[in-house]
């Protein structure tokens, strides 16, 4: 399931509502992502998330795809919100659930990193240093931990 949204979201809820009734999984793994309040040694008053509907779900669900076929899921959730977010407030939640720990584990730590670099988002991050803003660029560190998927590929022959 993938939904993009400007409202807030309770991940006690999604994760029980992504193991409703499906006695299969034996673990569900998740991040959830939140607004820090410094970036760059300055206070952050608040970020905007930007993005291209069509264009943003579309990659999502790609990039789900890509887990689905990296590894063996019950099932997978996909949250990322868009609007004005203050600190402490959710930005992004991943939960992937699977018959065995290590492919909730991996395939979750492999949609936030895919997440950070491939999804179509852009944020304007407003702090003290900059009222109008100032866009995130990407950072190397990201997709250095992209790149490290191209080389791991999971054994989807688990045995059961």
């Amino acid at each position: 399931m993938i939904r993009v949204q400007l409202e807030d979201f309770d991940p006690g809820i999604e994760i029980d509502n992504l193991s409703a009734d499906n006695y299969h999984i034996g673990g569900i793994s998740s991040f959830v992502g939140l607004v820090r309040d410094m970036y760059n040694d300055h206070k952050l008053i608040s970020m905007t998330l930007e993005h291209y509907p069509k264009m943003t779900e579309k990659m999502l669900e790609e990039i789900q795809s890509e887990a689905f076929k990296r590894w063996s899921l019950e099932g997978c959730l996909i949250i990322h919100r868009y609007g004005q977010l203050n600190p402490g407030e959710k930005i992004v939640m991943v939960a992937t659930a699977s018959l065995h720990r290590q492919d909730s584990l991996e395939s979750c730590a492999f949609l936030i990193d895919w997440l950070k670099t491939k999804a179509p988002f852009w944020k304007l991050e407003h702090s003290t240093e900059c009222d109008n803003g100032k866009w995130v660029e990407a950072k190397e560190d990201d997709n250095i931990a992209t790149r490290k998927w191209d080389k791991i590929i999971p054994n989807k022959a688990r045995d059961i």
